[in-house]
């Protein structure tokens, strides 16, 4: 087109510099006249690339949307709720707990030759042994499965005659979504039964059990089983509950009824009174069918349990002091028959027994606590087992704690368990807490 422009300027200025001449020239009108169409088509053919152009460009912008677009990744689909629970961070890693317990013992009478009048010893419901010894030291580990299960899984390490033993103590899973308070547990527990049964032994503000908890549950009663709790919706604290266990331990014995040989009920009430006061009381029942039992019992029983503690805490915060009083009651109905290992004889036993314990622990500051204990026992009137002596024993501990993960416990007991004998027992414990370790119960 610039071509076209400046041939037509050539032409214009030859035909000036001959105007006179050459005006009235047909063949340069009709130069002039093809020259003008010239320029009409070129400025026709400028406009139609102007267009084109803007056509072409309006594609390439159309076209890089395009390939943007193909390039954005897909949505990502929204995961379930059981997924967001599991990708946690702690899905893959449980919390993990260690208890470390150690004790020295010293009796006045060789715990070989210990008896318990009325009361067979049973399983670990018997004195220590003399000497250094590691204590039950356990390690746990627990975690949220997902949205609607939690697991854990306690195992205890302990020592007897010089062989080291490990045992399962608890191994089972929760629910966490049943709706209106209820809670499923299915597994290895301990029972719910009383107030200390369902507590570990580290948590305890004595070296030892009770001499109820001794000669009732051989310390501690726990079994394979499913449990259901409720809590109802109210300021109040109110805890109803059942299971049913499969009965292979003390008291029961033989997994009787099919694999199902315990029932058990239970209900606890508590609540505060103002800032400084707490309290928690409860009822339970334990029935039994035994086949053989350890104390070589057959038959059915049922041990009944009631529990009362009350905490006071003048500075709202029981770890800054405070005073906690407990008590627990048992009472054991036999219905059956009782066979002498040593004799080999069998006599009937429809028979009652009782036992009771009292404590109150003083958390003197955040270092020191001290505490008393007094249990008894009271004995069968008649049947095999009767006897006109009631054990009873008397304990008093001083606790240092370094911190809320060791302490160092001392402890005297003078325990008279048969009317011919007293035993003066001295315990120095350790303990100590690794790792995480969850709130413990009231």
């Amino acid at each position: 087109m610039n071509r076209l422009s400046l041939l037509s300027l050539t032409l214009l200025c030859t035909l000036k510099l001959n105007s006179a001449s050459a005006a009235d020239d047909p063949r340069i009108q009709e130069l002039a006249a093809r020259i003008q169409a010239l320029e009409t088509n070129a400025e026709q053919l400028r406009a139609q690339a102007a267009q084109a152009q803007a056509d072409a460009a309006a594609a390439m912008a159309e076209l890089q949307q395009l390939r943007f677009s193909q390039r954005q990744p897909e949505p990502a689909p929204q995961p379930a709720p059981a997924a967001l629970a599991s990708s946690s961070s702690n899905a893959f890693n449980p919390a993990i707990s260690l208890i470390l317990n150690g004790v020295y013992s010293h009796h006045s009478l060789d715990p070989e030759g210990y008896q318990r009048s009325g009361f067979p010893l049973v399983g670990e419901g018997r004195p220590s042994e003399q000497g250094l010894k590691l204590g039950e030291s356990e390690i746990s580990m627990s975690s949220n499965i997902d949205d609607k299960f939690y697991g854990q899984l306690t195992l205890a390490f302990g020592s007897e005659d010089g062989d080291t033993e490990v045992g399962i103590e608890e191994a089972f899973i929760d629910t966490t979504a049943l709706p209106n308070g209820f809670t499923l547990r299915a597994g290895r527990f301990y029972s719910n039964i009383g107030y200390l049964n369902s507590h570990h032994r580290h948590t305890d503000g004595f070296v030892d059990r009770p001499l109820a908890y001794q000669a009732f549950l051989a310390n501690q009663y726990g079994d394979d089983g499913v449990q259901l709790r409720w809590v109802a919706p109210t300021d109040l604290y109110l805890e109803v509950g059942a299971e049913l266990m499969r009965g292979d331990n003390y008291p029961a014995g033989g997994a009787a009824r099919q694999g199902v040989g315990v029932r058990t009920a239970f209900a606890h009430l508590g609540g505060d009174i103002g800032t400084e006061q707490s309290w928690l009381a409860g009822i339970s029942m334990l029935d039994a069918r035994s086949v053989e039992s350890e104390d070589g019992f057959s038959g059915d029983s049922k041990l009944y349990i009631a529990d009362a503690t009350w905490k006071w805490a003048p500075r709202g915060n029981f770890k800054d002091g405070g005073l906690t009083l407990r008590a627990e009651y048992f009472r054991d109905d036999r219905d059956g028959s009782l066979a002498d290992p040593e004799s080999g004889t069998l006599d009937l036993w429809h028979g009652r027994r009782s036992g009771a314990y009292m404590e109150g622990v003083y958390r003197i500051n955040r270092r020191w606590d001290t505490g008393y204990r007094y249990d008894r026992l009271w004995a069968d009137d008649s049947g095999p087992l009767a006897s006109d002596h009631d054990p009873v024993r008397h304990s008093l501990m001083l606790t240092w704690r370094n911190s809320e993960f060791s302490l160092f416990r001392l402890q005297f007991s003078q325990d008279e368990p048969n009317a011919f004998d007293t035993d003066n027992a001295v315990y120095l414990q350790y303990q100590t807490s690794l790792g995480a370790h969850g709130a413990h119960k009231f």
